[in-house]
């Protein structure tokens, strides 16, 4: 009943808290000091780049170890890894493009080859390679196990983006909510809007997460009914 219940608010409440973050972000926090009213991306690129790189590619890299390790290994975590890399690669996309509008007016350019901006772009093709690795192969164990693989490895690429600015330097600004002694950056209704920022594009990750997950159960049973029927027409006509 609790399960049914939250499945059906996820929905509601992530549009609700996104609509509120729009309010807040474009009508009720105050323009920096700096950017002015630039900095209402703030609102925006954090979330998503942190949906990006650590909810969706982390969430399809964790069940690609579950689907690996032999005590988990189910079709589910399988499927996990595939929808959420797939979802990844929107969000991964959204933060370059997101990232791209906020530094033309900041640098000057759209695009500069940062390490940052570089290695998010990276990221974005392993994800497309994840994608196109999965439709090579038939099989649908071999494709599981080398998909699972290939996630793993592509992680690598998540934590050398998140040091990034700190290993080499680059355009690319530093941490944009806490300092490195834990110190908060962001204050007041600024605060407040950017962490509804964040939890709800955390919820939206989970929405279209939940969505595509049954569209490719779908999909599944769909095949392999279209499949059984084959068989059983074949065994009608006497040919198996």
């Amino acid at each position: 009943m609790m399960k049914e219940l939250s499945q059906r608010l996820l929905g509601p409440v992530t549009f609700a808290l996104l609509a509120l973050t729009i309010w807040l972000g474009l009508w009720v926090t105050p323009p920096d000091k700096v950017q002015g009213n630039l900095v209402r991306l703030l609102y925006v690129h954090p979330a998503v780049a942190w949906v990006a790189l650590y909810v969706s590619f982390g969430t399809a890299t964790i069940a690609s170890c579950l689907y690996l390790w032999k005590r988990t290994r189910s079709w589910d975590m399988d499927r996990i890894a595939h929808c959420a890399m797939e979802v990844s690669v929107v969000f991964i996309i959204l933060t370059l493009i997101t990232g791209s509008i906020w530094g033309r007016p900041t640098w000057g350019v759209w695009w500069a080859w940062d390490a940052r901006l570089t290695s998010t772009a990276i990221l974005g093709v392993l994800a497309l390679g994840y994608l196109a690795l999965r439709r090579a192969n038939d099989d649908p164990t071999l494709r599981a196990k080398r998909s699972a693989v290939f996630a793993i490895v592509s992680a690598i690429n998540v934590p050398i983006i998140h040091f990034s600015v700190q290993w080499w330097k680059t355009l690319h600004q530093g941490a944009t909510v806490f300092t490195s002694n834990r110190q908060l950056l962001v204050h007041g209704s600024m605060a407040w809007t950017l962490l509804i920022s964040f939890v709800g594009f955390t919820l939206l990750f989970f929405w279209l997460l939940r969505a595509r997950y049954r569209l490719e159960v779908e999909r599944d049973a769909a095949y392999r009914a279209a499949f059984d029927e084959a068989v059983s027409l074949r065994q009608r006509e006497g040919v198996l």
